[in-house]
């Protein structure tokens, strides 16, 4: 199967909720996991140099930066050229202009688009209460557009980034980047061919540090909602218990995050999500956790076994069979996934200019075959869906259906 279609299984899959055979999506997701490697133009006529995609990138030094490095994705790629980055903070526009190879700098980054009028944009900052204007701009100027996670604060941004992209034949890509590390594709067949039998259960938890609670659940949820997507299809509901210094929240603990992330609400949060086949799933961050809590994570239970993934831009995974119980407790231990592709590889592979280059080299091939990418930016709504459910059903006390026709947010009284 080629890449092309490889990314429309992967599409058809977020958007018809899992119902493109099982066996279709893998077979074209491992020839990707498997390094297959493609071109984002069409080869060039003989004595003819193929044209170079204009690239651009928007920054903001001191509100957001350039997220985990995304000023970098361009360098080394021959059939891009890196025109210009935009930051307003003039010291930061020269280091990063630097960092990036880019020819020219502008402090407004509309002046820039109007300009260079580039066919790629980053929207870098890891801060997001740019990320609709930025991004918005972009598509309006023709660019595909590549976004740090979270997509956007607001349910409705992000609708109306997608509605742009939609009118323009764009495409929008978000830093999703586990979903493409090589050994999560290898798990998903793993997983089809019966690993741990029928997937009953997924348990995810954040890293439950200081950011324990709403900001964990913004920050880090959307990588762990990702792929609890990617597993197990779109959730039919959520229920969540939102705690804020042991009491139940209510709007008045909405606060600013340590970033800007748009407002964030308590720090012991629990929550469980229902999807298709009877899967249930769920999320924990609680500060009173913390001297316990394991890694950054997610386990997958089955009828015959479990996987646990310790996330990272190349997850650790490990793998158990069921055992009965003796004397010492349960005959059964974690053991490194058997076959896992990514074992050997440095760390340097297994770093975040890797994993970013995961992500625009399917942006590419998607641009290049019109088709939507895997980290698509349907996907990456589909996560911060998720974010702004835990949200509303902590507040509400009770279980809130999916998909959500709220597009506010939820901790935001009185607009958008």
């Amino acid at each position: 199967m080629s890449r092309a279609e490889t990314s429309e299984v992967v599409r058809g899959l977020d958007e018809a909720s899992g119902s493109l055979p099982r066996r279709q999506f893998l077979v074209a997701a491992f020839g990707f996991a498997a390094g297959v490697s493609f071109s984002c133009l069409a080869p060039p006529s003989r004595g003819a140099e193929a044209p170079k995609l204009r690239a651009a990138i928007i920054g903001h030094t001191g509100r957001g930066n350039y997220g985990h490095g995304h000023e970098l994705v361009f360098k080394g790629r021959q059939n891009i050229a890196m025109v210009a980055v935009a930051d307003v903070n003039e010291r930061g526009r020269v280091q990063a202009a630097a960092r990036a190879g880019a020819l020219r700098s502008y402090a407004d980054y509309r002046q820039m688009l109007e300009r260079e009028k580039p066919q790629l944009v980053v929207v870098a900052p890891r801060w997001t209460d740019e990320h609709h204007a930025m991004a918005l701009a972009a598509l309006n100027a023709g660019a595909h557009v590549y976004l740090e996670k979270p997509i956007t604060q607001t349910l409705a941004e992000a609708d109306e980034l997608l509605a742009a992209a939609a009118r323009g034949g764009l495409r929008i890509a978000v830093a999703h980047q586990v979903r493409l590390a090589r050994n999560i594709l290898f798990l998903k067949q793993r997983l089809a061919d019966g690993l741990i039998g029928e997937l009953l259960e997924i348990r995810a938890q954040g890293k439950q540090d200081h950011r324990a609670g709403g900001e964990d659940l913004v920050v880090l949820g959307v990588h762990l909602f990702d792929l609890l997507r990617f597993f197990a299809g779109d959730p039919l509901w959520c229920a969540a218990r939102v705690l804020q210094a042991g009491r139940e929240i209510t709007p008045a603990d909405a606060h600013p995050a340590t970033e800007n992330i748009g407002p964030v609400a308590g720090d012991d949060l629990f929550a469980q999500f229902a999807f298709p086949q009877g899967v249930n799933a769920t999320f924990t961050s609680r500060i009173r956790n913390r001297e316990l809590a394991e890694p950054w994570s997610m386990e997958l239970i089955g009828t015959k076994g479990a996987v646990k993934i310790l996330m990272d831009m190349v997850p650790r995974l490990y793998a158990r069979k069921g055992g009965s119980w003796t004397a010492q407790g349960k005959a059964s231990d974690w053991r490194v996934l058997e076959n896992d592709p990514t074992l050997g590889l440095s760390s340097e592979q297994r770093g975040v200019n890797a994993a970013n280059q995961r992500v625009v080299d399917d942006w590419l091939a998607a641009i290049a075959g019109k088709h939507e990418p895997i980290c698509s930016g349907y996907a990456g709504m589909k996560a911060l869906e998720m974010v702004m459910a835990v949200c509303a059903a902590g507040l509400a006390r009770r279980r809130v259906e999916l998909p959500l026709k709220d597009r506010k947010h939820p901790l935001r009284q009185g607009g958008a």
